[in-house]
């Protein structure tokens, strides 16, 4: 068994040991169901000896807008479904950390593997998040322009999908009560009901703080000590709050009536129900211990690798050829990299894609 700073190092425990640590962003993110999995992508990609790069079929669906009359002298038209393909790739993530005397730096009764696994988790969490951030920008920035379905669905996606009350006047530019429910609407509907998520800017929530919007959580330790969370909710749906959100300085413009002064615009990313597929699937070797007796007078470094499946419910990867062993977070962005599912001669409605974004100036 390999040996970290003279303890013993077991991967599969130091593993599963991460998992128990309590990380209460990492929970909610996950339960508010709007980041999840999909079944057929995970078998086709959870192997070891698996494909970078799946395409699963996605039916069509039927519709009651076409039912026929019966009179009892007509004869019933059949109608059929067809049958679209959805791509899913794989991302692998790798760091390290090398520690002099690793165990001197965790004394003060502050046991080994518990202040690890502590950083780890929180460690992975940022990861993920950055990868949920990475396909977002993505697939909002799909082609838009030219005759193809593909284009001509990506315009009406990112054209629905996106509220923009930036270039308003005055507090018309700002969050307000009825901004979430008036943008999920328009994306969506009556089925807007399918929103579980909002990602913001610490800009944006302080304003919905400053209106009493938003309505913090908390959660209690195994000492029965309540804590306050950088966790909220705003009309029912959890908010993370993340200074890495979209920020764009707008200068000023125009003189005198059209004068526009210059501003910041922010975006804020609305999730539905199992909107975002960012599944952690393993990698061969999660978690590797290396001792080096010499190099500074001795010296641990503690590897970890993770595997992920990305995709979107309703858009499809389209794997480039440059993408040949994992997707980066610059591949996830690329808007070309993404599709809305379509056969060629027609695409799913925009309305089953439970994803929105505001801009606003806070």
């Amino acid at each position: 068994m390999a040996k970290f700073d003279a303890k013993s190092f077991n991967a599969e425990a130091f593993g599963k040991y991460v998992e128990r640590i309590p990380n209460v962003k990492k929970n909610q993110l996950i339960q508010s169901g709007a980041v999840g999995t999909n079944d057929n992508a995970k078998t086709a990609l959870a192997s070891q000896t698996g494909s970078l790069y799946a395409r699963i079929p996605y039916f069509g669906r039927i519709s009651g807008a076409t039912s026929q009359n019966n009179d009892g002298g007509t004869d019933i038209t059949a109608t059929s479904t067809t049958t679209y393909e959805q791509g899913f790739v794989t991302a692998s993530r790798m760091d390290s950390w090398t520690e002099r005397s690793f165990s001197k730096n965790i004394t003060a009764s502050v046991d080994f593997m518990d202040n690890v696994a502590r950083q780890i988790a929180d460690y992975k969490l940022e990861v993920k998040q950055a990868m949920l951030l990475a396909i977002l920008s993505g697939v909002f920035s799909m082609k838009t322009t030219g005759s193809g379905v593909a284009e001509k669905a990506a315009k009406e996606f990112v054209e629905k999908h996106t509220y923009d009350i930036s270039g308003k006047a005055g507090e018309d530019a700002l969050v307000g009560a009825t901004t979430l429910n008036t943008a999920i609407q328009q994306a969506c509907g009556d089925n807007k009901n399918i929103f579980k998520l909002v990602v913001m800017h610490s800009a944006v929530a302080t304003r919905l703080e400053n209106l009493r919007l938003l309505k913090y959580m908390t959660y209690t330790d195994k000492d029965g000590i309540q804590h306050d969370l950088a966790l909220a909710t705003w009309n029912g749906r959890t908010v993370l709050i993340d200074d890495d959100m979209p920020v764009e300085d707008v200068a000023a413009s125009g003189s005198e009536e059209t004068a526009v002064p210059a501003h910041t615009k922010y975006t804020t990313y609305v999730l539905g129900e199992g909107a975002i597929v960012l599944d952690d699937i393993g990698d061969s070797v999660p978690y590797e211990m290396s001792r080096d007796p010499k190099t500074n007078g001795g010296q641990d470094t503690l590897f970890v690798r993770d595997r992920y499946i990305c995709g979107v419910d309703g858009i499809s990867f389209e794997k480039p050829a440059s993408v040949t062993a994992s997707a980066s977070n610059t591949d996830l962005k690329t808007g070309a990299n993404w599709n809305i599912i379509n056969d060629g001669t027609q695409a799913i409605s925009h309305k089953a894609i439970a994803l929105v974004r505001i801009i606003s100036q806070g």
